[in-house]
C-alpha cells in the first residue's frame, strides 16, 4: 500500500485552496487482530504497523471494532483507506457490470451466498439483489436460514468492514448480509454460519493474479466453506503471456551490463559478481501499453495457466511451452495478462491484456485503470537471441501466490542468484538508474567538483546510496568516508567489503556505522568535523512515496549540524520544489468520486476513500504517487515552475515561495504534477530533475475536484486567457530542540501550505 500525503482542498469559482502536509503516513499496513472479552460481548481489535517514511521509524496504531463507525472519516483514518486501489475499483465500470452480469446469471434463486475479501460490499448487495429478483415471494428479505437465503461477506480489514457497513445501510441492505470481520479460513460452518455456502462470489485478485491468496483462500473455502461441485464468479481465470525485446525493459534489471558503457569506472556489479545487484525475481506491474513503441513483439500471445474457482486449486503446479518465435530479435521479457471468465457459459469476461492484443475476449480494451496493469518478467542479462521461427522452450511455475519463468536454451546458464556472495535487492528504478550513464556523469562531475582541493577530508553519505559510497573512494584515495546506510544496514557494509578489490579501494578508509543513531557525535567522527556531506538522496525501502518524502535529507543534515565543519559542503546543495499543470483524464476518471455504483450508492465513501470531486468542505482527496508517464493519456499544460527552494547548505528553517503560471496549452486541467529536482552544486550547473520526463522517478500528483478548461481556445471568437498563482510556504513547526542541543524531530516532520489562485480573464466559466 503506497504512502500519500493527506491534503485539503475547496473549490470555488476563483479561489482554490490546496494544503499539503508531510505527515507520519503509511507506507506498509502489517496487520493481525486479537480477540478480547469485554462483560458478555467480544469485540475485535485490529493492530496496524505504520511507517513514517521521512524517519524510518514505526509504529503499531489499534483499531477499535466498538468506535463508532462514523469515526471511519476521521483524520487519523483516512490516509489507511485513500492510500489504496479500491477507489479505483470502484470506478472500474467494465469490471463492475461483468461481476454484475454474472452474478445476475448465476444467483437465482434463495440460497447462501458467500462473498470473500467483501470490500465495500458491492458483489454482495449484488447477490442479494439477484436472489430476490429471481424469487417472488418475500422469504429473501430475511438470512434467518439458508433455506431462506443468506448473503455472508467476509472482509478482514477493519477499517473497510466499518465502510462496508455504512454502505449497505444506506442501500437498505444491511439485514440482508451477514458481515464478518474475519478472514475466510477463520470462518468457521456451525459456529459462525449455519451450513457451507452454494455459491462463491468474490474478487481477490491482483496484477499477478496471485498475489492477493487466491489459492489458500479457494482451497480453504472448497474444504470448509462451500458445498460440493458450488456455482462460483468467476469461473475461471486463465493467464496468458507474449514474449518481447525492450531496451527500456532490459534496463530496468541487468546492471552489470548496462554500466559496462558508463565509463566512470565505477563497478557496482564487477565481473563475476553478477548478481551481487540484482531486481527480486518476481513479476513487476507495469502499464505496458506505455512503452508499446519501445516493444518489439516475438512471439504470438501463448496461455499458461487456467486456474477454475468452482474446484479446488492445486498450490503447485508446472508447465513446459513450446513458443515460436515470429520476429528476430532478443527476448529481455514475458509481458503477461489475464482473463476472467465470470459465468460458466463463457459469455462474459473481462482482461488486463495490453491495447494491443485484438480478442472478444479483450472486453476492457481501451480502458485505463491502475488497480490491474499487466505484468512483467525479466529474462536475466542481456536476454535471448532468437531467430523467425525458432521454438523457444518456456518453464512456467506457479506457487500459491506466484507465477514464475525461466527460457529453456542450449545454452548453460548460472543457477540464479544463489550464491555465497553478499546480495542487494533493488528496484527496477533504481536498477536503471544506477545503469544510466547521464545520471552517473551527472554524480561523477559534481562529486569530482566537490573534492577538488580537498585533502584528508571526511565525507559521510547520508542516505543509502553505494554508488556515491564507491565514488568518493574511487575520486579521493586520501579521503575517510562514513556511509549511514540507515536502511541497508549491514548489507550495505557486506556489499563494500565484496566490491572494494574490484573498485581498487581500502576498507581502511570507508567504514558503516553499526549501529543506527539518532545523530552523531564526535567520537563517531574519530574527532574530526565533516568535510563533505552528500547523498542522491535514495533511502532504501522508500521508492514509490511522493517524491518530497527524500526531504529526509535535509532533516538528517540538520541531525549532523554538531559535527559539520564551517565550510561544509553539502550535496545536494539545494531542492527545487517543481510542478506542472496537467491534462489527466484516464487518471482523473479513475480517482472521481463516486455515486451509482451498478444500482448501488456509494456516495458515502468518497471522503475516506480520497476521490476528487465536490466533496464536504474541507475535505478534498490526497496527493498521490503515480509514474506520470504511465497514466494514459496525458499533457502537459504549462511550463515547468518552480514553486519553492529548500537550502540545504543551512539547518532546516521555514521558507516562501512564490510563482506565477501561464497555461501555454489549450485543454482541460485535471490537476498538477508535483516533483523535487536535486540542485548538485552551487553553480547550479548540474541539477538532476525527477519530473514526468525521468521514468524512474513517481511524482505526486494533485487532483482538482472539478476539470478546468484553460489556456488559448482557438474556437472561441475572443481569446481567454488563465494564469495561476501559487504561493507556497515550508513551517518545519514540528523541529524540537532537545536539551543536548542536538536537534530532534517529532513524527510529523514538516508542513507544506500550497495556495493556488486561479485568476480568469475574458471567462466566465465557474470551476
Amino acid at each position: 500500500m503506497a504512502s500519500l500525503i493527506p491534503t485539503t482542498l475547496s473549490l470555488h469559482s476563483r479561489l482554490t485552496r490546496l494544503t499539503l502536509t508531510l505527515t507520519q503516513t503509511p507506507q506498509r499496513l502489517l496487520r493481525f487482530k486479537a480477540t478480547r472479552a469485554m462483560s458478555s460481548e467480544s469485540t475485535q481489535r485490529a493492530f496496524q504497523l505504520r511507517l513514517d517514511p521521512l524517519t524510518g521509524n514505526s509504529e503499531w496504531i489499534v483499531i477499535e471494532e466498538q468506535e463508532q463507525e462514523e469515526q471511519i472519516s476521521d483524520n487519523s483514518q483516512k490516509p489507511l483507506l485513500a492510500t489504496t486501489s479500491y477507489l479505483d475499483m470502484l470506478n472500474d465500470s467494465p469490471r463492475n457490470k461483468a461481476f454484475r452480469q454474472a452474478i445476475d446469471k448465476t444467483v437465482t434463486q434463495p440460497c447462501h451466498v458467500i462473498d470473500i475479501g467483501a470490500g465495500t460490499g458491492l458483489l454482495s448487495m449484488m447477490a442479494a439483489r439477484a436472489m430476490c429478483s429471481g424469487d417472488s415471494s418475500t422469504t429473501c428479505r430475511s438470512s434467518s436460514s439458508s433455506s431462506e437465503g443468506m448473503i455472508t461477506a467476509c472482509e478482514s480489514y477493519l477499517p473497510m468492514v466499518k465502510l462496508m457497513r455504512r454502505v449497505a445501510r444506506l442501500n437498505g441492505t444491511e439485514r440482508k448480509i451477514k458481515v464478518f470481520n474475519k478472514r475466510s479460513d477463520e470462518l468457521q460452518v456451525g459456529v459462525d454460519i449455519p451450513s457451507r455456502a452454494d455459491i462463491l462470489v468474490s474478487e481477490i485478485l491482483d496484477s499477478e493474479l496471485l498475489g492477493e491468496g487466491l489459492i489458500p483462500s479457494l482451497q480453504h473455502a472448497h474444504d470448509m466453506l462451500l458445498v460440493e461441485n458450488p456455482q462460483t464468479v468467476p469461473y475461471r481465470a486463465t493467464t496468458y503471456g507474449q514474449l518481447v525485446e525492450s531496451k527500456f525493459l532490459w534496463k530496468l534489471h541487468d546492471l552489470h551490463n548496462n554500466e559496462a558503457d558508463t565509463g566512470d569506472g565505477i563497478h557496482l556489479v564487477p565481473s563475476g559478481l553478477d548478481s551481487i545487484i540484482h531486481v527480486k525475481s518476481q513479476q513487476y506491474a507495469m502499464h505496458c501499453d506505455a512503452i508499446k513503441e519501445e516493444i518489439k513483439l516475438l512471439s504470438e500471445p501463448f496461455k499458461i495457466f487456467e486456474f477454475d474457482f468452482w474446484k479446488r486449486p492445486d498450490s503447485h503446479r508446472e508447465i513446459e511451452l513450446h513458443i515460436k518465435a515470429t520476429n528476430d530479435g532478443r527476448v529481455n521479457a514475458v509481458v503477461s495478462w489475464w482473463i476472467l471468465q465470470l459465468d460458466c457459459e463463457g459469455t462474459i469476461f473481462y482482461s488486463t491484456a495490453p491495447g494491443w492484443i485484438s480478442s472478444a475476449m479483450n472486453t476492457s480494451a481501451g480502458h485505463w485503470c491502475d488497480h490491474w496493469k499487466q505484468c512483467v518478467w525479466f529474462v536475466p542479462g542481456k536476454g535471448m537471441s532468437v531467430s523467425k521461427d525458432e521454438e523457444v522452450y518456456l518453464h512456467a511455475v506457479h506457487t500459491e501466490t506466484s507465477i514464475l519463468y525461466n527460457l529453456k536454451t542450449d545454452v548453460p546458464r548460472k543457477s540464479g542468484f544463489d550464491t555465497g556472495d553478499p546480495q542487494l535487492i533493488l528496484s527496477p528504478e533504481r536498477i536503471a538508474i544506477y545503469g544510466d550513464r547521464e545520471w552517473r556523469q551527472s554524480m561523477f562531475q559534481a562529486l569530482r567538483n566537490a573534492l577538488q582541493e580537498r585533502v584528508n577530508s571526511l565525507c559521510i553519505v547520508a542516505d543509502d546510496s553505494v554508488f556515491l559510497t564507491l565514488l568518493v573512494a574511487h575520486l579521493s584515495k586520501t579521503s575517510h568516508v562514513i556511509s549511514l546506510f540507515p536502511g541497508l544496514r549491514d548489507k550495505g557494509a557486506q556489499y563494500l567489503q565484496a566490491v572494494a578489490d574490484a573498485n581498487g579501494f581500502s576498507m581502511d578508509h570507508v567504514e558503516v556505522l553499526e549501529k543506527r543513531k539518532t545523530c552523531l557525535t564526535m567520537h563517531d567522527t574519530h574527532q574530526k568535523k565533516v568535510d563533505l556531506l552528500i547523498g542522491e538522496p535514495f533511502y532504501y525501502g522508500n521508492e514509490g512515496m511522493l517524491p518530497w518524502q527524500n526531504l529526509r535529507f535535509w532533516k538528517e543534515r540538520t541531525l549532523l549540524d554538531s559535527v559539520l565543519s564551517k565550510d561544509v559542503l553539502v550535496m545536494p546543495c539545494k531542492g527545487l520544489l517543481q510542478a506542472c499543470a496537467m491534462s489527466l483524464p484516464d487518471l482523473w476518471k479513475s480517482r472521481r468520486c463516486l455515486s451509482n455504483i451498478e444500482g448501488f450508492d456509494h456516495s458515502v465513501v468518497n471522503t475516506t476513500l480520497g476521490a476528487c470531486g465536490e466533496l464536504p468542505a474541507p475535505e478534498e482527496g490526497p496527493c498521490l504517487p503515480f509514474y506520470i508517464w504511465q497514466c494514459g493519456e496525458i499533457k502537459e499544460l504549462s511550463e515547468i515552475f518552480t514553486i519553492m527552494e529548500f537550502d540545504f547548505s543551512k539547518p532546516i528553517k521555514p521558507c516562501y515561495g512564490k510563482a506565477q503560471v501561464e497555461f501555454t496549452e489549450p485543454g482541460i486541467c485535471h490537476g498538477f504534477a508535483l516533483w523535487i529536482d536535486w540542485v548538485m552544486d552551487s553553480d547550479n550547473s548540474i541539477v538532476l530533475s525527477t519530473g514526468p520526463d525521468e521514468r524512474y522517478w513517481k511524482q505526486g500528483v494533485k487532483l482538482l475536484a472539478n476539470p478546468v478548461a484553460v489556456g488559448i481556445h482557438e474556437s472561441r471568437k475572443k481569446a481567454e486567457h488563465i494564469s495561476t498563482v501559487i504561493e507556497a510556504s515550508f513551517d518545519p513547526s514540528n523541529v524540537v530542540c532537545q536539551r543536548s542541543q542536538r536537534w530532534g524531530f517529532q513524527s510529523n516532520f514538516v508542513s507544506l501550505l500550497f495556495l493556488l489562485l486561479y485568476t480568469i480573464y475574458g471567462c466566465n466559466e465557474k470551476f
